[in-house]
Order: structure tokens, then C-alpha cells, then sequence
């Protein structure tokens, strides 16, 4: 994949903090980004409201994989892509970037069901979830 096969991008800088004792930033890091960088969409958008919206994602898989070292003090350009939107669900894809690179140092996906934030059921999606979503879904 490369750059063209994501619709939306976020930077997010490392931080100090980020790098393991070998030098580059830790793994784990990464599934924070790919949290981020889709959340933060979805607030911008209006469609999730953290605190008092009847509907939340709950992640139920994740997966990443792993093409080149990212450092401190490096700043990541996080694409986001839609490949399936369910009734309830919606699996997410993100690449991560770094600048002077096409092709993506990381690659990773989550899959949201978004559940009602009281009975932690399914819920559908509502259609201008659907609406909005449809621009990030790959093509």
C-alpha cells in the first residue's frame, strides 16, 4: 500500500517518552496511534461524543504489521481507510508514514462494534454514521 490508498491523514508526533530501549518507538505504541488518529475523526465529524453519545466502539481485533523503525523525534502521518462497514461494525485501516517514504512504515487495522453505551449491545449504525463513513471506504 502507499500513501494514495488512504483517504483521510493526521499527523502525530512521537514523543520522547515513545522510544524502548532499543531505540525506536515500542510497538505498542503504534495501536495508540491507530486509536487516535481514527477517533479523532470521528469527533471532528460530530459523530462520536466521548462523554454523553448513546453510542461507542468497542474494539474486538487488532492486528498491525511492522516495515521500518520509527524514532523520536520523528512525526507520523497516520492514513485512515474504511475496508468493510457492517451493520454494527466497521473495520478500520491505518498506515502510518513518515515523510520522505510512499510506502508505510506500519500497517494495521481494529474492528469496531458499536455497542449502546449502557447495555453494551450491538447497535446499528446510524445512516449518518453510514454517510460519513462512506468517504473513507476503500475503493
Amino acid at each position: 500500500m502507499s500513501r494514495i490508498d488512504y483517504h483521510a491523514f493526521r499527523d502525530v508526533p512521537t514523543r520522547w517518552m515513545d522510544n524502548d530501549a532499543y531505540g525506536h518507538v515500542n510497538n505498542v505504541v503504534y495501536y495508540s496511534w491507530f486509536d487516535t488518529a481514527v477517533n479523532a475523526l470521528l469527533v471532528e465529524w460530530g459523530l462520536l461524543d466521548i462523554q454523553h453519545g448513546r453510542t461507542i466502539g468497542l474494539v474486538v481485533e487488532t492486528g498491525c504489521r511492522y516495515f521500518r523503525s520509527v524514532a523520536f523525534p520523528q512525526v507520523v502521518e497516520a492514513g485512515v481507510r474504511i475496508a468493510h462497514v457492517g451493520t454494527s461494525s466497521v473495520r478500520w485501516e491505518v498506515g502510518l508514514f513518515t515523510a520522505g517514504h510512499e510506502g508505510p512504515c506500519a500497517e494495521g487495522h481494529f474492528i469496531h462494534v458499536y455497542v449502546d453505551r449502557d447495555s453494551r449491545r450491538p447497535a446499528p449504525l446510524p445512516e449518518e454514521w453510514r454517510t460519513c463513513l462512506a468517504e473513507l471506504t476503500t475503493r
